[in-house]
């Protein structure tokens, strides 16, 4: 919702300024096709940060960040929010736990995610499968339309 590349690059900033936090990479922004019942396209990318905050404390940051920034609890599932920030890979971990699991479960299906973080994290292996990121480009099986964002 409302400027797509602005929340991104306002999201990213604020993650820039957590406490011993550094962002080393970004994506391009890709503008994707809508999942379930909404219209709207959404715009994705993909950031490498160096924290020393552990998964847990990072997803509440993460949460905090959202609420900082007006996104409200979503009714739907995919439907339209300002920002939408996920932990996809910490390292080599595997965390499965009920409000955060890593890696992301839906990373290896989805294009509009394995697109950006392939740009920044090719050579990363993910920590389950055993492949890399661009291998997980390579084979994913979503049809979905995907393509580089103008604004």
């Amino acid at each position: 919702m409302g400027n797509k590349k602005e929340n991104f690059l306002e999201a990213v900033d604020r993650l820039a300024k957590l406490p011993d936090t550094k962002v080393l990479k970004e994506s391009s922004l890709y503008e994707s096709e809508p999942l379930g019942e909404s219209k709207d396209w959404y715009v994705n990318g993909a950031v490498e940060i160096e924290t020393k905050f552990k998964p847990d404390m990072l997803l509440k940051k993460f949460k905090n960040i959202e609420r900082a920034m007006g996104r409200k609890k979503v009714k739907k599932r995919w439907g339209a929010r300002i920002i939408d920030l996920d932990i996809l890979l910490y390292d080599s971990a595997v965390l499965k736990k009920k409000n955060l699991k890593i890696p992301h479960p839906e990373m290896p299906t989805r294009k509009f995610v394995l697109i950006p973080l392939s740009e920044i994290a090719p050579q990363v292996i993910h920590p389950e499968l055993g492949v890399t990121i661009s291998e997980l480009l390579i084979n994913v099986k979503d049809d979905k339309k995907i393509h580089l964002y103008h604004a």
